[in-house]
């Protein structure tokens, strides 16, 4: 076994951090000043310097999910792919900075997840678990002038873990709270929980992704009324919630099953919204039901997780239950998810922007720390909330 080098001193940085998510939107950059910690045991500090959402073109936007849902595409379809969405990244990145007039010595890039399968299956004699982010780090490399750091989900993978959720390390270092619980939803495409009990250190935290957040949502929309998600729930607030419909699907095993776990399109993705759509159709003909039943879904899976797994693991202190990503900014969801949290227990409903992270921005910013993390040789997953067997340096970086 190899000696590892000791690991360097936390330097100051200006990092990028560049998130695309399972609703294959568009790609969010997050510039953060990233400080070494006051005391040898403390966590790093940083300070949001601008953020800029970037939405995909239409024909990416068709490719990425092609990617994500075709049962045979050429191998060319997807390097093409893998190289393209580097070059979107790289002028994201560029955008931020031009706009923010800062300039950056590092970048993390997620990468777009176009396949994940954290539970191994047998594939050509053995036992294999994967993972796929694209984006070619060396093409945002070139085209920036700094160092990228990418690939960040197979070191937790190869490791046993889930290889996700990887936001619970921003949580704990922006959110832990002495004396105050604090429940941290993620609304993208999937939901994503981060559980920290007030005074908690890293191993007593846990995180998991709840199910569909805006996935099943988009693709109703998409289906049924030609357009990309739900402006502000207006559609939901049309429609009747189906309540046969919503009591099968809650009746999932995903929902149950004990944390870690993680979720992606190969779980809710296309196969899950038609199925989905046509027991809607079953009860009703009016499609406004359909994404009605659809945001209640999103809503009553965050109600099971709160009863099941978040309740039992809190202390008696108060707790802040700190909602972001893009289900933020849908009325109709906040209040069904609200309702849910009020029947489960005692907790102030807030958003990240509350405390200074504007809701979008939230990942971005996480993955600007696992870069920084990376760079200085320091873990960045959470093996309680991914269930590697231990922690582990994340990423691959590629020099410019």
């Amino acid at each position: 076994m190899m000696r590892q080098s000791p690991m360097p001193p936390y330097s100051a940085m200006t990092v990028a951090g560049v998130m695309s998510g399972t609703s294959a939107d568009g790609v969010d950059v997050a510039l953060v000043r990233c400080l070494p910690p006051r005391a040898q045991q403390e966590a790093p500090r940083l300070r949001l310097l601008s953020h800029v959402a970037i939405p995909y073109s239409p024909a990416l936007r068709r490719a990425v999910l092609n990617a994500m849902n075709a049962a045979n595409i050429s191998v060319a379809e997807l390097s093409r792919l893998h190289w393209r969405l580097a070059q979107v990244y790289a002028r994201a990145v560029r955008a931020a900075c031009a706009e923010s007039r800062n300039k950056i010595d590092l970048i993390g890039c997620h990468g777009q997840t176009v396949y994940h399968q954290a539970t191994a299956q047998i594939y050509c004699g053995a036992p294999v678990a994967c993972t796929w982010q694209m984006g070619e780090a060396s093409v945002m490399a070139a085209a920036t002038g700094v160092p990228v750091v990418a690939d960040f989900r197979p070191a937790d993978l190869a490791l046993g873990g889930q290889g996700a959720p990887l936001v619970p390390l921003l949580d704990w270092v922006y959110f832990r709270h002495a004396r105050r619980n604090r429940v941290l939803q993620n609304l993208g495409g999937i939901g994503n929980l981060t559980v920290i009990p007030a005074g908690a250190q890293t191993k007593d935290i846990f995180a998991f992704d709840t199910g569909p957040a805006n996935m099943v949502i988009d693709a109703l929309m998409e289906i049924l009324f030609q357009k990309k998600f739900d402006r502000n729930g207006a559609t939901a607030a049309r429609g009747s919630v189906l309540e046969s419909v919503l009591k099968k699907h809650t009746a999932m095993r995903y929902f149950s099953a004990l944390p870690p776990k993680s979720a992606g399109r190969e779980e809710f993705g296309r196969e899950f919204a038609f199925a989905f759509l046509a027991d809607c159709k079953m009860c009703s003909r009016r499609p406004e039901d359909a994404v009605a039943t659809a945001t209640a879904l999103t809503a009553r899976s965050i109600g099971v997780a709160w009863r099941k797994f978040v309740q039992p693991a809190l202390h008696s202190a108060p707790t802040d239950f700190v909602v972001s990503g893009g289900g933020a900014k849908n009325p109709v969801l906040m209040r069904a998810i609200a309702e849910q949290i009020a029947q489960a227990g005692r907790a102030r409903m807030v958003t990240s922007d509350d405390f200074g992270l504007p809701v979008a921005a939230k990942e971005a910013v996480a993955f600007a720390l696992l870069a920084y993390q990376t760079w200085h040789r320091r873990p960045g997953n959470l093996p309680a909330a991914t269930g590697a067997v231990r922690a582990a340096v994340l990423g691959k970086i590629t020099y410019a």
